[in-house]
């Protein structure tokens, strides 16, 4: 992710705020869409996509890095054709259920939000993601804790790979952990991330840390364009809410 962060492009030299907010007012009017309106929905999926055209990532690096949460996202609305029998739509002499549309609507809407999640992620990096958040004035602690985990959930990864390596040699041939081990197991996790995180911040404390990261990222791309930028982009989601572009160029065509 940091090495995506680091391109230039288009994309990566606007400012932080600028996409931060791009990002959420983007996955606000997403989520803001009714349940059966899956014709105007769909129009949605162009903005991440033109971004990650713009930035140069390739649309397939998302979905390889977000394998894990995709499907779980997918899966929150697969009850809804259970309940919500009524046929709301028909496809020749096939009906599509209200329950249907809702399920595929409810997929799309997390998708496209994933995809616009890492794609500010992928193009402004945390640090500039916590001082654009900083600029808004969020939190400290807040700002803080998010830079924190993101750039030592590695360590945390790490205690873990150790520890597992440490179980499986002292019982070869076992598959996984034994269940009687779990307790065990995630208490001397935590016993030993606390030892790290004690030695990071007395080591953090040594070279002046006082409670905020200071970065430039802040200041990075022209602001005039950036604000430019997300004033378009904001006018072209509310324009694609407003009105059906799908049911709207469908009209012209059969005019």
């Amino acid at each position: 992710m940091d090495q995506l962060a680091a391109r230039s492009s288009m994309i990566h030299n606007m400012t932080p705020l600028s996409k931060l907010w791009i990002a959420v007012f983007y996955i606000l009017v997403t989520v803001s869409f009714h349940k059966y309106d899956i014709s105007g929905l769909f129009v949605m999926v162009l903005f991440p996509l033109l971004g990650y055209q713009l930035s140069y990532i390739p649309v397939l690096t998302c979905f390889h890095k977000l394998r894990v949460v995709m499907p779980l996202v997918c899966a929150v609305g697969l009850l809804n054709p259970f309940y919500d029998r009524q046929i709301l739509l028909t496809v020749g002499t096939v009906g599509i259920s209200a329950g249907v549309i809702s399920m595929l609507t409810l997929m799309m809407k997390g998708v496209f939000c994933l995809m616009m999640s890492f794609l500010l992620v992928a193009t402004t990096g945390i640090t500039g993601i916590c001082s654009a958040l900083r600029q808004i004035r969020c939190p400290e602690v807040i700002t803080t804790l998010l830079l924190l985990t993101y750039r030592y959930i590695s360590l945390l990864l790490e205690e873990v790979s150790t520890m597992t390596t440490a179980y499986h040699l002292r019982a070869p041939g076992q598959k996984g952990i034994r269940m009687s081990a779990w307790g065990s197991f995630l208490g001397q996790l935590i016993l030993r991330s606390m030892d790290r995180a004690q030695g990071l911040y007395e080591s953090m404390m040594l070279r002046g840390f006082h409670g905020e990261f200071h970065s430039a990222a802040e200041n990075k791309g022209p602001r005039a364009v950036s604000a430019a930028v997300s004033v378009i982009c904001s006018i072209c989601v509310l324009a694609c809410r407003w009105y059906n572009i799908p049911a709207l160029l469908n009209s012209l065509v059969m005019f």
